[in-house]
């Protein structure tokens, strides 16, 4: 299946100059959903991990469903001051601007093993972010997966010694 052909691009959303991919039209789409899923899953089978990230928001569509499917806890990293326990932060750089992420004190266990998954590796900033956080925690970033890259960002660049897989790639 072409998931690429899937994908809606809206135009200066959510600011002027940023082409913004949008994924619910995959997500309404049960049979690009679903293969979605399963390349995602697939990119997961040869990674070493305990536990499951995913940054707020679209992070949860895809790590909180492959974390129950591969038997894996999730651990939600939200934009500040949505997370009711004690946190840690990081602030970060987006390609709009700057933004600061929560993860829960007690999320991560030292020497845990870690999957990131989201759907979009741009500039790098958010993943940057996580992998700050479980870090502090005392975690081990042991992948990275994604459904969509924009390698015209070269936010691939900013994670080098982390295992980096992306199922769709957009050149330019």
């Amino acid at each position: 299946m072409d998931l690429k052909a899937k994908l809606r691009h809206v135009m200066d959303f959510p600011k002027k100059g940023v082409d913004f991919i949008d994924i619910t039209t995959v997500l309404q789409d049960k049979d690009a959903f679903k293969y979605a899923m399963d390349q995602l899953l697939a990119a997961a089978k040869d990674i070493d991990f305990d536990i499951i990230v995913g940054p707020e928001s679209r992070g949860f569509i895809f790590g909180a469903p492959m974390a129950y499917l591969l038997n894996k806890g999730f651990v939600p990293i939200r934009k500040r001051g949505k997370l009711p326990y004690k946190t840690i932060e990081v602030e970060y750089e987006l390609e709009y601007g700057t933004d600061i992420m929560e993860m829960h004190a007690d999320a991560i266990k030292e020497g845990q093993k870690v999957l990131i998954v989201d759907d979009l590796l741009a500039t790098g900033g958010t993943t940057i972010s996580n992998i700050k956080l479980v870090e502090q925690l005392g975690g081990i970033v042991t992948g990275i997966i994604y459904l969509i890259e924009l390698e015209y960002l070269h936010g691939r660049e900013k994670l080098k010694g982390y295992h980096v897989h992306s199922i769709v790639k957009f050149q330019e």
